[in-house]
């Protein structure tokens, strides 16, 4: 077993809950960083992150570290990495990536040195003029931060978000990362009932499902490394086995609701192609008119913003009558996130905690309401 060093990027405001569910998994060397987790680890530690993680976006491992002030830094950077240990002499190489703070800004010209480097080493290493790169494929990517590049290798392909039960979403859908780490951070662990009031395509509902059971995320999709030639298939069987092995049975009580047929229709699809349809009861519902499901609880939901669904004033209307209809649900818990600054002014009540985090590019707030006995202002 080789040891190599890999980098979860996460979105901003993840990276800690990312970093737990790694020591959780039982990775090595883990170091928390803005914008991304570190850790240390095998082939079998890479099948694990990618088919457990919830949170992280995908899972890189670091060929080389450098600084590149210049293009002939990038060259000799990229070149000096031991990439025929990764790629085959078939292998398809492209490279993709990103620049800030440095002097190197261009990501085209970046990305075109990156290969040229790469493909001088890889032909010297293999002894061809031309590298047909007709067989898997082994993306590259460069990150130029602050006058160093950083050289990975993406071992996940379309991003862990993509669980593979959600082909289509609604208008505004939840990225499945943030949604898992929304669940998360509520503490649930399969014993309350939870609730979505405004589940549009099931994401929070679905995920919370999952996070009940226990079930790894990746299971019912492929990853890249699963072509790479130097990683076995009995990696990626047994890191599989191991996690339908950790896997909970019960009976819970998850509810999703919306005032759009729509998207309860489009749930309900996506929560059988997740498996877990049996786990959650979908139904039409206003969330500022209807019926507690039950005395006590955890609400967890995403509302529309006046930034994306609706207008700012129509959001902030329907906040403020969300607030008064959960006046008195003194047994519930709420978990609420938006974009809008003044939310806690129309909900009616201060947070007894928030935490900012990011919905795609959308900075949020995620508003914990726990203390039942607090009055409203």
């Amino acid at each position: 077993m080789n040891n190599f060093e890999f980098a979860v990027p996460c979105l901003f405001g993840l990276e800690g809950i990312a970093g737990d569910e790694l020591r959780r998994l039982n990775m090595e060397n883990v170091r928390v960083e803005n914008g991304r987790v570190l850790f240390s680890g095998s082939e079998s530690a890479l099948a694990r992150a990618n088919i457990g993680l919830r949170t992280g976006e995908r899972v890189l491992m670091v060929l080389a570290d450098f600084e590149a002030k210049t293009f002939e830094q990038l060259f000799q950077g990229v070149y000096q990495a031991e990439l025929e240990n990764i790629i085959p002499k078939d292998g398809a190489f492209p490279v993709k990536g990103h620049c800030l703070n440095s002097q190197l800004m261009s990501v085209p010209d970046c990305q075109a040195i990156v290969k040229k480097a790469a493909s001088k080493r890889l032909g010297e290493k293999y002894g061809v003029s031309w590298l047909p790169e007709t067989g898997a494929k082994y993306q590259l990517q460069f990150s130029m931060m602050n006058d160093r590049c950083v050289l990975y290798l993406d071992t996940t392909g379309p991003g862990l978000h993509k669980r593979g039960y959600r082909a289509i979403g609604n208008d505004a859908p939840l990225r499945e990362t943030l949604a898992a780490a929304m669940v998360m951070l509520t503490k649930y662990r399969g014993r309350d009932f939870v609730w979505d009031p405004f589940c549009g395509s099931g994401t929070i509902p679905i995920e919370a499902t999952m996070i009940a059971k226990n079930r790894a995320p990746g299971l019912r999709r492929r990853f890249a490394a699963e072509a790479f030639d130097w990683i076995s298939t009995d990696i990626w069987q047994n890191a599989r086995g191991e996690a339908m092995d950790k896997e909970f049975k019960g009976n819970y009580r998850i509810l999703g609701s919306d005032n759009d047929p729509k998207c309860v229709s489009l749930a309900m699809a996506n929560a059988r192609k997740a498996g877990v349809a049996d786990c959650i009861e979908f139904k039409d519902g206003d969330a500022t008119k209807m019926s507690l499901p039950t005395d006590s609880g955890i609400l967890i939901c995403n509302p529309p913003y006046g930034q994306r669904m609706m207008e700012q004033q129509s959001a902030q209307r329907l906040y403020a009558a969300l607030g008064r209809h959960l006046k008195f649900a003194n047994g519930w818990k709420k978990y609420i996130i938006t974009s809008e600054p003044e939310f806690e002014h129309y909900f009616g009540r201060r947070a007894d905690k928030k935490r900012k985090l990011y919905n795609g590019m959308i900075k949020c707030d995620y508003y914990m309401f726990t203390d039942n006995t607090r009055k409203k202002k």
